[in-house]
């Protein structure tokens, strides 16, 4: 399908924020654009944002697509594996190695479409929009949320995660060139959660599986290990009174990540608000769920036709 006049002639931005797990749905955003005949000229993402833009201006997303899509719980454990290193629970390693493999020793000038990847400065708080240097490194320093990755020396600067200063880049698409932006926000719908999370930090029910496999990742068990790192606190035993779940560190610095990331959203796209915003509900899915990859892509997928229609973008 062709789109409207609206889009012709112009230089389109996508803006692809963070979300974790949640930024599966990008790619659904993305295929919804194709159909419509949208192809955007320049992209900036944030954190998970930045991870699917990268791939995209790379003309590498195929493989992404087919990775996220075959991935279940086991395959995210071992992609994320935590190491407890000192400045954060994950080194990151796995995926600078995976993107590099996939997209090779590149530069972001080099990418076959215009990219920016935003991350913030730790020393300072100062918004960073990388356009030029070494891909890997700057997709590194997008993803790096404070306590969960080990944040990235890059320019002489320490990184960390963009969605701190800016989870929906629309400005750093503009700086692109972008006269028209189309931006997806992942944050908006976050849903609460009522009473005991039995999914914990990785979105994996407690008891899940029949034990096979688990034995791959050392002999205590994999259940047993992701179980004592998220395993609950107790409280208000005294008095006979019941036992209160308490939130274990993961849950404590996911929840604090998000509603921070919520507010700024909200803040930023009123100061720099885009042409079309995109927003799939996606808060009942967790931080670590990309093995809820198909549900969160149909999701992006139906969002992104329903703002294109409301911008009269599709007939």
């Amino acid at each position: 399908m062709d789109t409207t006049h609206l889009l012709r002639g112009r230089r389109i931005g996508l803006a692809l924020g963070g979300g974790a797990a949640r930024g599966c749905a990008h790619l659904g955003v993305i295929e919804a654009l194709e159909e419509a005949g949208v192809r955007p000229d320049v992209v900036a993402g944030t954190s998970m944002g930045a991870v699917v833009g990268a791939f995209y201006a790379a003309d590498r997303l195929e493989e992404l697509r087919r990775t996220i899509r075959d991935m279940d719980w086991r395959q995210v454990l071992r992609f994320f594996g935590v190491t407890f290193p000192r400045s954060g629970l994950v080194d990151g390693k796995r995926i600078a190695d995976y993107v590099r493999e996939r997209i090779g020793h590149r530069r972001i000038e080099e990418l076959a479409v215009p990219f920016a990847a935003v991350a913030v400065d730790l020393a300072d708080g100062a918004e960073v929009i990388m356009r030029e240097g070494d891909l890997v490194s700057a997709i590194r320093a997008s993803i790096s949320v404070p306590g969960i990755f080990t944040p990235v020396q890059r320019g002489g600067r320490l990184l960390g995660d963009g969605g701190l200063v800016d989870p929906v880049p629309v400005k750093a698409a503009r700086d692109l060139g972008a006269d028209v932006v189309i931006a997806v926000d992942l944050n908006h719908d976050i849903a609460e959660t009522k009473g005991v999370n039995r999914k914990g930090w990785f979105g994996i029910e407690r008891n899940a599986g029949d034990g096979e496999g688990d034995r791959d990742l050392g002999r205590a068990g994999l259940r047993e290990r992701l179980n004592q790192w998220w395993d609950t606190l107790r409280a208000d035993k005294n008095a006979g009174a019941p036992a209160r779940r308490l939130p274990n560190i993961f849950e404590v610095i996911m929840a604090a990540v998000v509603i921070m990331t919520k507010r700024i959203t909200d803040a930023r796209l009123m100061v720099d608000a885009p042409d079309v915003i995109i927003r799939p509900k996606l808060g009942h899915i967790n931080f670590f769920e990309f093995n809820r990859s198909e549900e969160a892509i149909r999701e992006g997928h139906r969002a992104a036709c329903q703002a294109l229609h409301r911008a009269g973008i599709l007939d």
